[in-house]
């Protein structure tokens, strides 16, 4: 890498170390990413990065889910939706001793401060932002929600009660199950508010359900589509 090529990176990315990397569900691996640079960066639960995985122009997003500025690390969750392609090979082949860059944290999937309640909706992509985002919840403030996962051992551990909704091979896209989930919450009369990330059409019809069958207005849901099927380019 020439001069000209590092001096641009240091400007756009943050550059750290992988020092550790362990499968914390059967499709998911946690990647540790440490150093210096890691332990400045300005970071809300429920926020991404934009990991450069292969070449200079190949990015991948991921939602950070945990940030330790004093041990200078980062963890990132990685999902294996199966397929070749530059992001899922990343995550596969990420081995201790790998430099990354990556962008710094943005997104506005972030808590509403002064909610009522809060209530949360998703599937495995959502999983990640939702864990650190959960931990985030001052105490006092109630929580709802439903996570979607293929089988039961593929859920994330995460804080709070939320109804584990499993789609047993049906398709993760347009999920009647995690709408059925989330109908069936029994939710206080007057809105909080919801956060629904994941596929984009499943989040369209849940946004639906609350906006059209419990009267929330829009404003009351914060939406953050990660991806849906055939679609690029979104993150």
């Amino acid at each position: 890498m020439n001069t000209i090529t590092r001096a641009l990176r240091s400007r756009l990315f943050v550059t750290g170390e992988i020092i550790e990397v362990e499968r914390i569900a059967p499709r998911m691996r946690r990647l540790r990413i440490g150093g210096e640079a890691v332990a400045g960066l300005a970071w809300t639960p429920g926020q991404h990065v934009r990991v450069l995985v292969h070449g200079p122009l190949t990015l991948r997003t991921y939602s950070v889910w945990r940030h330790d500025p004093a041990w200078e690390c980062l963890d990132l969750v990685g999902y294996d939706h199966g397929g070749d392609s530059p992001g899922m090979t990343w995550v596969r082949t990420a081995r201790p001793g790998q430099e990354v860059s990556f962008t710094r944290p943005e997104g506005r999937l972030t808590l509403r401060q002064g909610a009522p309640y809060h209530v949360f909706a998703g599937e495995e992509t959502a999983a990640v932002a939702f864990g650190p985002m959960l931990r985030a919840v001052p105490a006092g403030e109630p929580v709802f929600g439903a996570v979607e996962a293929e089988e039961p051992g593929d859920h994330l551990d995460l804080p709070g009660d939320l109804v584990q909704v499993c789609r047993g091979g049906a398709s993760a896209a347009n999920s009647e199950a995690l709408v059925k989930a989330v109908a069936a919450l029994d939710l206080p009369d007057t809105p909080g508010v919801a956060y629904l990330a994941g596929e984009a059409r499943t989040i369209q019809a849940v946004r639906a359900h609350l906006v059209d069958e419990r009267g929330w207005s829009r404003g009351d849901v914060v939406t953050k589509p990660f991806w849906t099927p055939g679609r690029k380019g979104m993150d």
